[in-house]
């Protein structure tokens, strides 16, 4: 059962993600509160992944943000863990 929650959790951090990526590509007032709330559930899980990516070799000169990829992918990493354990 806490699998699942935490599956559950890990997947909706996911749609999170995916909508403020999809969100930035649209010119919408970042005052909005849904936006907001938006940035506030990614942002402890970008923020961190984003400086690692400008630390490293090819981040100082990338022009895309990648740390939403990154994201996905440690994500999909834990879903699949918790997944094993759950079996």
């Amino acid at each position: 059962m806490i699998y699942r929650a935490i599956d559950y959790l890990l997947i909706f951090i996911q749609w999170a993600i995916f909508a403020r990526v999809i969100i930035s590509w649209i010119p919408i007032p970042r005052d909005n509160n849904i936006i907001r709330l938006l940035y506030q559930i990614t942002e402890p899980i970008l923020a961190p992944l984003r400086s690692i990516i400008q630390r490293s070799a090819l981040g100082s000169s990338m022009m895309l943000d990648f740390s939403p990829v990154l994201a996905f992918l440690i994500i999909s990493f834990l879903r699949n863990l918790v997944f094993n354990l759950m079996f």
